[in-house]
């Protein structure tokens, strides 16, 4: 953000020590560290609330697909079964041989 080097702080320092003299100087530059302490705590709080909003609207919408494309299936599921429920249908081993639940038996050749 700002490149400040040692020779600017000591340029500073200097200003200072001449401007407010050696009895004020400590008392404001630890008035000036809290606030820039304040300033930066209130940035990277903002920063991180930011950020979780941004995670979270990046999760919820896949979520929120996953969840319209479950209950799409299960809308098909239920067609399904509906679909089967009202089909005459044969479940079982008589359906692989094709005969019903009141015939009876073939008999074994032999």
């Amino acid at each position: 953000m700002f490149d400040v080097g040692f020779a600017e702080i000591f340029l500073l320092a200097l200003v200072g020590l001449i401007v407010l003299g050696p009895e004020k100087l400590p008392r404001v530059a630890r008035t000036l560290g809290g606030l820039i302490r304040r300033a930066r705590s209130s940035w990277y709080t903002l920063r991180r609330s930011i950020e979780a909003e941004l995670a979270a609207a990046d999760i919820s919408e896949p979520l929120k697909k996953s969840a319209r494309d479950l209950e799409q299936a299960g809308r098909d599921v239920g067609d399904a079964l509906r679909k089967a429920g009202d089909a005459d249908l044969t479940i079982g081993p008589e359906a692989a041989t094709g005969a019903t639940a009141g015939d009876p038996p073939d008999k074994p050749d032999g």
